[in-house]
C-alpha cells in the first residue's frame, strides 16, 4: 500500500450489514477520511433504497470524507468516483477500450453494468456534513437475472466477462489513490477538468436514451453533461436539463 492516501484510515470486515452503515456509525470518531471494505454485506443498498446484491468476491466499499463545500459540490463526487473507478479498472486490466461511464453513477463493461456508486450526506449537527460514497463492483460474480429490476442494465463481471481475477483488497489498494488524485483535481481546479475527463469516457453521447424520473420519462438525444453535472437531453419538445434520473439506452 505504498500509494495509500496519507491520513486516510482503512477498515476491513469479513461480514457486515453494509459499509455505508458502518461509515455512519464510525463517523463521529473520524475527523478525516476513511475507507470501509467488507467481503460480505447482509443489507447492502443502492440508489433510492434498492437492495444491492453483494456477493462474496465482489467489491463492497464506502469512503467517508469531509469536503468543506456546498451540497451541489458534494454531488460532483459521483464523477470523481466514476473516474477513479475507470482508472482503477484500466490499471488492473490494461484495457481502456472496455469501460465507459454511464450518467449519473455507473461504470459499464462493454455496455453491461459492472459498478455502481451511491452518495449519502451525513449531517452530524455541526459544521459541514460528511459525505459517504458507496461503491459496488462485480469483481467475481454478478446478480442473478431474477434479482434485476425490469429495464435495468444487464450486469457484467470482471472475472466472468474478462477473465481478470482481482481481490477486493487489491482493488481497494488501486482505487484509493486514484480517488485521492481526482478529488485533489476537483478541489484545486473545480469541476471543469473532471467534466472534460468524464465526457471523454461517457457512454452513448449523441445517441437516443430514455431518462426515467419519479413521475415521468423523456426520450431524446444525450447531448452532454453541463457545468453543474446535469444531463442535457434534446427531446422532440426541446432541450431538458435533468438532475436525477435512471437512464436506459
Amino acid at each position: 500500500m505504498q500509494d495509500w492516501p496519507e491520513g486516510t484510515q482503512r477498515f476491513v470486515f469479513d461480514t457486515i450489514d453494509s459499509t455505508m452503515a458502518e461509515a455512519r456509525r464510525q463517523a463521529p470518531a473520524i475527523a478525516g477520511a476513511a475507507w470501509f471494505l467488507s467481503h460480505e454485506q447482509t443489507a447492502g443498498t443502492g440508489r433510492r433504497g434498492r437492495a444491492w446484491d453483494s456477493q462474496h468476491g465482489n467489491f463492497a466499499g464506502s469512503l467517508l470524507i469531509r469536503p468543506d463545500t456546498t451540497p451541489d459540490q458534494m454531488a460532483l463526487r459521483s464523477f470523481v468516483a466514476a473516474l477513479a473507478l475507470y482508472d482503477t479498472l484500466v490499471a488492473l486490466t490494461g484495457r481502456d477500450d472496455a469501460f465507459t461511464l454511464k450518467w449519473p453513477n455507473d461504470v459499464l463493461l462493454r455496455g453491461g453494468k459492472l459498478a455502481g456508486i451511491l452518495l449519502e450526506t451525513l449531517n452530524e449537527g455541526h459544521g459541514n456534513p460528511a459525505l459517504i460514497i458507496g461503491i459496488g463492483v462485480n469483481l467475481a460474480n454478478m446478480p442473478a437475472a431474477a434479482k434485476l429490476e425490469e429495464g435495468s442494465t444487464a450486469p457484467k463481471s470482471l472475472a466472468q466477462d474478462m477473465g481478470v481475477k482481482v481481490t477486493p483488497e487489491a482493488f481497494l489498494d488501486t482505487l484509493a489513490p486514484r480517488f485521492a488524485h481526482w478529488e485533489t483535481q476537483l478541489r484545486t481546479y473545480g469541476f471543469a477538468p473532471i467534466r472534460t475527463a468524464w465526457l471523454a469516457k461517457a457512454a452513448n453521447i449523441g445517441n437516443v436514451i430514455t431518462a426515467r424520473m419519479a413521475q415521468t420519462s423523456l426520450t431524446g438525444t444525450f447531448k452532454t453533461v453541463d457545468e453543474t453535472g446535469a444531463l442535457i437531453l434534446q427531446a422532440a419538445d426541446g432541450q431538458h436539463v435533468i438532475t436525477a434520473a435512471d437512464i436506459s439506452f
